[in-house]
C-alpha cells in the first residue's frame, strides 16, 4: 500500500509538471478557461463556484520553493522564457478568510519581494487577491475568483502598457504538495489568452 500511494504521488507530481510546462509560450489558446461573461454595463460577471470555501487556499500553508518561468516580453508575440527560483511563505488572517503569501527572489542581482493578499467574502463566496512588490510598492488590481475542484480561477479587466486586458490567474492543486500557478493576459475580451509566467511550487524541506 506504501508503495502504491508513493507511484500515485509520483503520477500526480508528473501530470502537474506536464501542465506547468504544457502551456508556456502559448498563445491564442483558451488554456481551458472557459467563455468570459460581461455585465450589461461591460464589467466582468464573476459567480463562486458552488464548493467555494474560505478553506480553498490551506493547502498553501507553510513555507515552499520556487520553480518559475516568465515571458521576457509580454504581448508581443515572445517565445523567450526566463527561468528562475523563489520562495514563498503562507500564513491564514482573519480567522481563516484571509491569508497572504510574502514571496522572494533575486532579480538581477538585486532582492525582489511581493505579497498576495487574499481575502474571501463569505457573503459572495468569492476571494479576491491583491498582488504588491518591491518594485512598485501598489496594490495591483484584484482578481476575483473561485476554485471549481482544483481549479482555481481569478479574473480582472486591467491595462498594461496602455492597453485594455483582462488578466487571469489559474491554481491547480491536483497535487497539493506541487501545486501549479499561471497567469495569462487577453487584449481581446477573452478570445485570446497569452501565458507570461508560471510556476510549480515545491513543499521546502
Amino acid at each position: 500500500m506504501k508503495n502504491l500511494k508513493s507511484i500515485l504521488s509520483l503520477m500526480t507530481y508528473v501530470t502537474s509538471l506536464f501542465l506547468a510546462n504544457s502551456i508556456y509560450g502559448q498563445t491564442n489558446t483558451n488554456l481551458s478557461i472557459g467563455e468570459l461573461k460581461f455585465t450589461a454595463a461591460g464589467e466582468l460577471d464573476i459567480h463562486a463556484s458552488a464548493t467555494s470555501s474560505q478553506n480553498d487556499f490551506d493547502y498553501l500553508v507553510g513555507k515552499w520553493v520556487l520553480k518559475d518561468k516568465k515571458l521576457k516580453s509580454r504581448l508581443t508575440n515572445s517565445k523567450e522564457w526566463i527561468e528562475f527560483e523563489s520562495t514563498v511563505e503562507m500564513h491564514k488572517l482573519l480567522n481563516g478568510i484571509g491569508n497572504m503569501d510574502v514571496y522572494r527572489t533575486t532579480v538581477d542581482g538585486k532582492p525582489f519581494e511581493g505579497i498576495a493578499l487574499r481575502l474571501f467574502n463569505p457573503k459572495t463566496k468569492l476571494w479576491s487577491i491583491y498582488w504588491a512588490d518591491s518594485n512598485v510598492g501598489v496594490m495591483d488590481v484584484p482578481v476575483v475568483g473561485s476554485f471549481e475542484g482544483n481549479i482555481g480561477k481569478f479574473f480582472c479587466k486591467d491595462k498594461f502598457k496602455g492597453k485594455d486586458i483582462i488578466v487571469v490567474f489559474l491554481w491547480d492543486k491536483t497535487d497539493p504538495n506541487n501545486p501549479v500557478w499561471s497567469q495569462a493576459f487577453s487584449p481581446d475580451n477573452g478570445k485570446t489568452w497569452e501565458v507570461n509566467a508560471t510556476n510549480t511550487s515545491h513543499r521546502a524541506k
